[in-house]
């Protein structure tokens, strides 16, 4: 197609065309010839280049099957959730590494029933996990979302109930250093309650079985909170039938001797007598007994007969008061003599002053005694 314009305007970079019916076209300068002026007529053909447009086409639809297939032909997979473990009070969950293809992650949840538990820390590294603090008995539901740049994706729910207390069988023990005899016992005893050993501390295990506190397994045992028992514990599980609290069996507990029997039981101490009081003065021809029990009476007896010497004694210092004191019958007379005596002065007094008065000269009553000798 054959096009005839008219140049108007030239600048450096943008020359203005007119078309025959007076449109103005901007045209790049450079693609005009260089001897161009105002007013001159150039003519352009324009033409569609199919094959040129067919190849660029061929180009960017390579392209696009490039980029599908690096980043559109995979996607994230769906987590695979499953149990690994359950016990009375808790239930470890294990899955299969996540594929996240060419999306980035985002989180990766767990939900308990239904409800979110929590993200899982570090979930490209980690592939298990343990839910402590669960009740005895009792079902729950869990599952996974997995959260990424290209969706989110939730695994099927996996139903899991805990143990009863007479269920044995979600015991995980590791066994740590042991006398070869023990440790064949040990084995025996944990297969009859139906429990398991493995090698190594892992995330199931349950509890740690070791008479010595050290060792590579000890260590890591301690590092995950692991109960660190003595091998009695086991046998005292499958004794009873049912799963025992730790606490009495840890390595570092004091033991407890059993109670001893009524055979064996060593005879009771002998009662400790009080030291009586001293003798009291005057009753020398008694004497307390002070010897003890005699042979074949019982703790009670002898208690007995200790408090009934105590009484005897207090009676004793009660008599020897009496004996010292004066009783009251005696201090009434005493009181009363006293009075007289006071009395007595004022009467002889008045005798000697009616005699003087007299002029008889008498003397006084008594034989010439004074009055103090008389009152004496």
């Amino acid at each position: 197609m054959l096009v005839s314009l008219t140049v108007g305007k030239v600048d450096a970079g943008v020359t203005v065309l007119l078309t025959p019916d007076k449109r103005l076209i901007e045209f790049p300068s450079i693609l005009l010839p260089p001897d161009i002026s105002s007013g001159s007529i150039v003519d352009i053909t324009v033409a569609r280049n199919a094959s040129s447009e067919a190849a660029a086409e061929s180009a960017f639809r390579n392209l696009q099957d490039e980029i599908f297939a690096a980043f559109g032909a995979a996607e994230p997979t769906t987590p695979a959730l499953r149990c690994r473990n359950a016990t009375q009070t808790s239930v470890v969950l294990e899955w299969d590494p996540i594929q996240l293809a060419t999306a980035d992650l985002i989180s990766l949840a767990l939900y308990r029933n239904g409800q979110k538990a929590g993200n899982i820390p570090k979930p490209l590294a980690m592939h298990s996990t343990k839910i402590s603090g669960l009740a005895v008995d009792t079902e729950y539901t869990f599952h996974l979302v997995l959260r990424t740049t290209a969706g989110t994706f939730a695994s099927d729910k996996v139903t899991v109930r805990t143990h009863k207390m007479t269920d044995l069988s979600g015991i995980t023990i590791t066994t740590g250093i042991m006398p070869a005899a023990t440790r064949e016992n040990l084995t025996h005893a944990v297969e009859r309650i139906g429990a398991k050993i493995v090698d190594g501390v892992r995330i199931d295990t349950t509890h740690f079985v070791t008479t010595e506190g050290r060792g590579i397994y000890w260590e890591k045992a301690n590092e995950l909170n692991i109960p660190v028992v003595r091998p009695e514990w086991v046998d005292a599980c499958e004794k009873n039938g049912r799963i025992l609290g730790v606490t009495k069996f840890y390595l570092d507990a004091v033991r407890f001797e059993l109670p001893q029997t009524q055979e064996t039981r060593a005879p009771p101490p002998a009662p400790v007598q009080k030291e009586l009081p001293p003798e009291p003065v005057g009753r020398g021809d008694e004497t307390p007994s002070t010897a003890g029990p005699p042979p074949g009476k019982d703790e009670n007896e002898a208690r007995r007969e200790g408090a009934e010497i105590e009484s005897e004694s207090e009676s004793e210092e009660e008599d020897e008061q009496k004996v010292r004191s004066p009783g009251q019958d005696e201090q009434k007379v005493l009181s009363q003599e006293g009075l007289a005596v006071r009395l007595q002065p004022t009467v002889m007094e008045g005798s000697e002053s009616e005699g003087e008065g007299s002029g008889k000269g008498g003397k006084s009553p008594g034989g010439g005694g004074s009055f103090q000798d008389v009152a004496l």
